[in-house]
């Protein structure tokens, strides 16, 4: 029965070819801002390894990139998990939303931008393992001292303690705002990075079929002249010689 359990606890955080870092996906939501959160995929394996990850509510996150390819005994870290900006609180902040890993081995050929569609589809000669993730909300720390009045200490007490409170609170809120600005600045890098690697991407797929339809040009142009240079010699065998 211990194995049994053991086996399922390992299923659940990785198989043999990956394993995802952290274990659940943890959200600090906001209303009306969008939150984000980050995945490690590592490699276990000597193989090329492809993965995917999909999501049970794919309207409310953004995920990117949703496939990659691992290089062996390598990692990769998925920056671009965005939950959309939410109107409001889901009741006792529990979500029921998850996440599936997909993973499978790719022969070392297979660029990340070049995962066949089929590759995750599962038959008699292809492993694919899964990894399934649960998502956590949680909610801003607060830096706001507890409201509740303390029995034994007057408004008198209250006044003089006004001035020394009100710093501490200053500084503890000026501390949560700094903190929230770093994690923005360093969410808007990482949207950088992911969209300069879509656009590399897309530059390189660009410059394939130019160099496609550049060949097909060029061949149809010798073509072209070979017919030409074929007419001319025809031409100038064909004719009378004068003496």
């Amino acid at each position: 029965m211990a194995q049994e359990l053991d086996h399922r606890e390992a299923k659940m955080s990785g198989g043999q070819l990956i394993s995802v870092h952290p274990e659940e996906l943890t959200f600090e939501v906001e209303l009306e801002k969008p939150a984000y959160c980050n995945l490690k995929i590592v490699n276990n394996s000597e193989h090329h390894v492809a993965f995917k990850v999909k999501t049970t509510s794919p309207k409310k996150y953004f995920v990117r990139p949703n496939t990659s390819v691992v290089q062996p005994w390598d990692s990769c870290t998925i920056t671009g998990f965005t939950l959309q900006a939410q109107k409001e609180y889901p009741p006792d902040m529990q979500c029921k939303d998850k996440f599936l890993v997909q993973s499978t081995k790719v022969p070392p050929t297979i660029e990340f931008d070049e995962i066949p569609p089929d590759t995750f589809i599962k038959d008699e000669e292809k492993v694919i393992e899964e990894c399934k993730l649960r998502v956590v909300y949680v909610t801003p720390k607060s830096g706001n001292a507890n409201s509740e009045r303390e029995p034994g200490i007057t408004s008198a007490t209250k006044l003089s303690m006004g001035g020394s409170d009100m710093f501490k609170h200053s500084t503890a809120e000026e501390a949560l705002a700094l903190q929230r600005l770093r994690e923005e600045r360093d969410s808007i890098l990482q949207q950088n990075k992911m969209l300069q690697r879509e656009l590399e991407m897309l530059e390189r797929r660009r410059s394939r079929q130019s160099d496609a339809g550049f060949s097909l040009t060029f061949a149809a142009f010798v073509g072209f002249i070979g017919l030409v240079v074929g007419f001319i010699l025809q031409f100038a065998l064909s004719s009378p010689s004068t003496a």
